[in-house]
């Protein structure tokens, strides 16, 4: 054994090299977490070892011998999260990151372990790549609180574009078609059909909407919160999705008559009393709107159309009007550009087409002469 101020290495039986050092302040041995193939690795660790701690970088290795099951729940219950939001990282935990590295202590959780679990999930049928792309998420999000909390010396997740969320793209309807759904579905939902595709509401903004939040002189629809349902049927009022989510739609001057009609007809008197009842008054349910839903799309619109599509429809819409990304963002309570963007990218896409279209005009009557002959 060659002993140090510091620490020791020793040549096991098998041949390998064991290195322990003191620690810091019980001066007890601790054993390095692996072996090594030769002397001078174990050296080399050692002395790495003695640098952290000279620098203040060393992470005491007990704190990191917690399961990262325990940790990820006790994460979870420290944070202030949405019910919707808790609900979701619950459900990535126990379905899709404890059943594989649930037992593993934090320090021993390596980027090999983290790589080869994300590898088998997206291998899977399911859940499919936008939950793997959440449950990677998360998984980094818990480590680097660790990594913060001084448990682990480092994230072991480092999976280059592991946490971007590639959503297949969804359909766009016509104008015709949300006037074919609007005209087929149950008279009190057709309302919000409207302020899905020309606002882009949420369902969750549209199902909390107050007769208080639509100002029919003006136009406008106020966008102040979110109506959530949780899984066990508990439902919950609270703020939009992001902060941006807080605004004023204004509505186009066609739809204001019919949502007028819809508030005759449906809606209590009361600024408080919700815009969208349910046939005995009650607060609409998520599943029965759903199955109306179903019912007027069957046959009408893109197939596959989903009511959040219809917010996209209205973005594509308001962006063929040469809205500004800064005007997109601010009526669909965007945080971030990047959606915006893609919905004017969308836009000038559709635009090459037009041009594309305009010259293939020019063929029938090019028969020799130019069009400025002509």
């Amino acid at each position: 054994m060659t002993k140090r101020n510091f620490g020791a290495v020793r040549q096991l039986p098998s041949g390998r090299w064991q290195a322990k050092y003191r620690h810091p302040r019980s001066n007890q041995f601790i054993v390095a977490p692996s072996t090594f193939s030769t002397k001078r690795d174990a050296d080399r660790w050692l002395a790495n070892t003695q640098v952290d701690i000279d620098r203040g970088n060393w992470i005491d290795p007990a704190w990191g011998s917690v399961s990262l099951d325990e940790y990820a729940h006790s994460w979870l219950s420290q944070r202030l999260l949405a019910p919707r939001t808790v609900e979701l990282y619950r459900g990535l935990l126990k379905h899709h990151i404890v059943p594989v590295l649930g037992k593993i202590d934090l320090n021993d959780l390596s980027p090999r372990d983290v790589r080869a679990w994300h590898s088998k999930l997206s291998k899977a049928t399911e859940p499919g790549p936008v939950t793997v792309a959440k449950a990677y998420r998360l998984l980094r999000t818990v480590c680097e609180t660790a990594v913060s909390d001084e448990m682990i010396g480092r994230n072991p997740c480092k999976l280059k574009g592991a946490s971007v969320e590639h959503s297949p793209e969804r359909p766009v309807a016509t104008v015709a078609q949300v006037g074919e759904i609007f005209e087929a579905i149950e008279d009190r939902y057709g309302a919000m059909v409207l302020l899905a595709a020309w606002c882009s509401l949420r369902l969750g903004e549209a199902l909390a909407l107050t007769r208080g939040d639509i100002d029919l002189e003006r136009g406008t629809v106020r966008v102040d919160k979110s109506a959530a349902e949780l899984q066990h049927g508990e439902r919950i009022i609270g703020p939009p999705k992001t902060r941006a989510g807080v605004r004023t739609v204004a509505i186009p001057p066609h739809v204001v008559p019919l949502i007028e009609e819809h508030l005759t007809a449906f809606t209590g008197p009361n600024d408080a009393d919700l815009v969208f009842v349910g046939t005995l008054g009650q607060p609409v349910r998520r599943a029965s709107f759903y199955t109306a839903w179903l019912r007027a799309t069957a046959t009408r619109g893109p197939s596959g159309l989903r009511y959040h599509d219809l917010r996209h429809t209205g973005a594509t819409l308001a962006a063929a009007t040469g809205a500004s990304t800064k005007e997109l963002m601010a009526r669909l309570g965007h945080a971030s550009a990047d959606a915006a963007l893609r919905y004017q990218h969308a836009t000038a896409d559709r635009d090459q087409a037009i041009a594309r279209a305009l010259s293939g005009l020019v063929a029938p009557i090019d028969n020799g002469e130019s069009v400025r002959d002509s």
